[in-house]
């Protein structure tokens, strides 16, 4: 890695007037930034970006692009590989071959037609993965918090819960980014649910995976665990070797289709950026002219805020939006904060266009709503989603919210009006049928579970049968707390999250 730093330094002091770099894991520092006075566009042919400074670009008025997508098949196809290769202990039995033995009996093994694989984020990869396994007549099942359930079964997938897929699953793909939400997600509540022998295929991101849950509980159940990524790609010991069945050296994308295809998806975006001016792919993007950041947070906060009430789980069907004010002509743009809240697979940078196409691809359906002005909301943003319960039932949940002398609050949630709430920490709410007494019954249930009561709102709806609890709270507030205060209470809706 070195002498190629070495060697794109030396190039960029021997062309100074470079209009456009394309790199492919090299990095991208401010001094080589600053080295390059005509750069305008830098591209990554590939997905990942980690590796140039985009701040610095930003800062310097240069767009930063990738090409997602290019590397799928060549990831998917690595999945395969690895099943294929542990189901028949290939690796070891080659080496023992060469040794002269002949141990047909030790390395017996087993197929995977007609096996169940779990999918864990069906994306460009994890639909590629499922489409590869279909000759195999495997059942895929699939979790993905976005996707609609007729969009899983256009590509033969049944989407489930994710713990149902884990319980389910005697081969279980991972494919979500690593970010705060998922940093950890597959742990002992997981692995303990698995089918004794069954196994999980890491070739997304090393942080996904808690390695001491999964260490602490392998060997007991005879887990196989094949994988791929790792902290750094570099040199030195590796803190999976004592429980990875089969570790590569991130080989995920290292074929010269998926090399060629990423520097052919390169050179095509840099002409049709040039001649065309699409920036779909800019991964830096800056704000509108105009637009106060801070609405594209409370965009944000409100979705995230939306879609932890409508539930996790359930299956979006529909995202109504309507941006009243100044917000009015900047309602396209803030589609991608939507989309970010409710996916952690859509990157923050990316465009309008890209957004609506994602959640087409999804399976669900997006529209910006004519505003009346008359109602005088100010700057206010209002986000409807749809989901499935089940086959007959739907649920919409309702939320808006303004910008009062900077700080975001949310004025309204479903029927419950005029709340003027700040959307930060630790938040639990609950909604329940109006009686006296319940507000203490919560208070009292949190305190035995060592939860301290910060803030709280307790209005009324405007039928005056039901009331909301808005509780900001010391600490995050666990599932099984939630649904024990919940079931206290006998509330109607439920929901915790943390900004």
């Amino acid at each position: 890695m070195q002498d190629t730093q070495t060697e794109l330094s030396a190039l960029a002091a021997a062309h100074p007037d470079t209009y456009a770099l394309i790199v492919r894991s090299e990095k991208v520092t401010a001094e080589l930034i600053d080295a390059l006075p005509s750069l305008k566009v830098v591209i990554r042919a590939g997905a990942g970006y980690n590796t140039i400074d985009t701040k610095h670009a930003r800062q310097k008025k240069i767009d930063v692009m990738n090409t997602p997508g290019a590397n799928a098949n060549a990831v998917a196809e690595e999945v395969i590989a690895l099943m294929l290769a542990d189901a028949r202990h290939l690796i070891a039995a080659d080496a023992s071959t060469r040794t002269g033995a002949w141990e047909k009996s030790k390395f017996m093994g087993r197929e995977v037609t007609g096996k169940t694989v779990g999918i864990v984020g069906l994306g460009a990869i994890g639909r590629l993965v499922a489409k590869r396994l279909s000759g195999f007549e495997c059942k895929i099942l699939a979790f993905d918090p976005v996707l609609s359930e007729e969009a899983a079964a256009r590509i033969g997938a049944k989407l489930v819960s994710l713990k149902d897929l884990f319980a389910q699953s005697d081969y279980v793909s991972l494919h979500i980014p690593e970010n705060e939400h998922t940093k950890g997600l597959i742990n002992k509540d997981l692995f303990s649910v698995m089918k004794k022998g069954a196994t999980i295929v890491n070739c997304a991101r090393c942080g996904v995976v808690n390695e001491a849950d999964l260490r602490a509980i392998k060997a007991e159940k005879g887990l196989r665990f094949l994988n791929d990524v790792y902290p750094k790609d570099a040199e030195g010991p590796k803190t999976v070797t004592d429980i990875a069945d089969i570790m590569l050296p991130h080989l995920g994308a290292s074929t010269k289709e998926a090399n060629f295809n990423a520097a052919q998806r390169s050179a095509e975006q840099l002409i049709d950026f040039d001649s065309k001016g699409v920036t779909s792919y800019i991964v830096n993007r800056d704000i509108p002219e105009g637009l106060d950041e801070t609405y594209a947070e409370l965009t944000y906060t409100i979705a995230t805020l939306a879609r932890a009430m409508i539930g996790g789980d359930t299956k979006l069907n529909r995202i109504e939006t309507s941006f009243y004010g100044d917000l009015r002509k900047f309602g396209n743009w803030l589609a991608v904060p939507v989309v970010c809240a409710l996916s952690d697979e859509f990157d923050r940078s990316m465009d309008p266009k890209a957004a609506v196409a994602f959640l087409q691809d999804m399976g669900i359906e997006y529209s910006v709503r004519e505003t009346d002005e008359t109602k005088g909301y100010g700057n206010s943003i209002t986000i409807d989603l749809m989901a499935s319960i089940d086959k007959d039932n739907l649920r919409r949940i309702s939320v808006r919210g303004t910008v009062a002398e900077g700080v975001m609050m949310i004025s309204r949630i479903g029927n419950f009006d005029k709340l003027y709430f700040e959307p930060s920490g630790h938040l639990a709410l609950f909604t329940y049928m109006d009686r006296p007494g319940v507000l203490s019954e919560i208070a009292g249930a949190m305190a035995k579970e060592g939860i301290n009561i910060d803030d709280v709102r307790n209005p009324h709806d405007k039928s005056g049968e039901r009331s909301i609890a808005i509780l900001k709270v010391s600490q995050p507030v666990s599932e099984k707390v939630l649904a024990k205060v919940a079931g206290k209470i006998e509330a109607i809706n439920f929901c915790a999250v943390s900004f």
